[in-house]
């Protein structure tokens, strides 16, 4: 299962540039070179769809992509990549602060992806914290899970889950962008409570 029919829309810089209309945003935040953009590429079937760079801290804008016509794809800025200067990491950090205050009411699922390998960061927690103190619908996207070996996955899936101190009710899915694995689940979690 795919999200079909997906379309790039725009990069927005600032508050001008964010969707205006009531169609669900299912957003996407994580650190840089995560692999928020494989992931997205994964979910749409698209190798190449979003812009994967093999250089951390590329992704500066608000991404924005039209699935189905029907959901707003939104890709915020990687965070948490040492070498970005501290004017860059301040004026990412207030796009996606603007962002998230902005629309919070139309989100619909908020996807952490964090990487399955490595307890969460000190960002990766700040940022769980954050969308469980504003009651969004929080998902957790535990993704590289091909790079383990299969007795590994459920003992790190914990770790996630524990580190980012989770409650029960939140999903952690392990995720391969690379072997798409987890996707059905991925999506799934992006549909369901939307009406037909």
């Amino acid at each position: 299962m795919i999200l079909r029919n997906a379309e790039f829309v725009r990069s927005a810089a600032d508050a001008s540039g964010f969707p205006r209309d009531g169609r669900p945003r299912i957003v996407f935040a994580g650190r840089s070179n995560v692999g928020k953009s494989s992931t997205i590429n994964s979910l749409v079937g698209k190798k190449g769809f979003a812009r994967v760079s093999a250089s951390p801290g590329k992704t500066v804008f608000v991404n924005l992509f039209l699935a189905e016509d029907r959901l707003w794809l939104v890709d915020l800025p990687g965070y948490g990549y040492s070498k970005t200067s501290l004017k860059e990491k301040e004026r990412y950090s207030a796009l996606i602060d603007e962002y998230l205050h902005s629309d919070m009411k139309n989100i619909h699922r908020f996807m952490l992806i964090v990487d399955i390998r490595h307890n969460p960061t000190s960002d990766d927690k700040t940022m769980a914290e954050w969308a469980r103190a504003y009651h969004l619908p929080l998902a957790v996207i535990a993704n590289k899970a091909d790079k383990l070996k299969p007795s590994q996955v459920a003992g790190c899936l914990s770790a996630v889950r524990a580190g980012l101190e989770l409650p029960d009710e939140v999903p952690a899915i392990a995720f391969s962008a690379e072997k798409h694995t987890g996707r059905d689940e991925v999506i799934h979690e992006i549909f369901a409570g939307l009406e037909d």
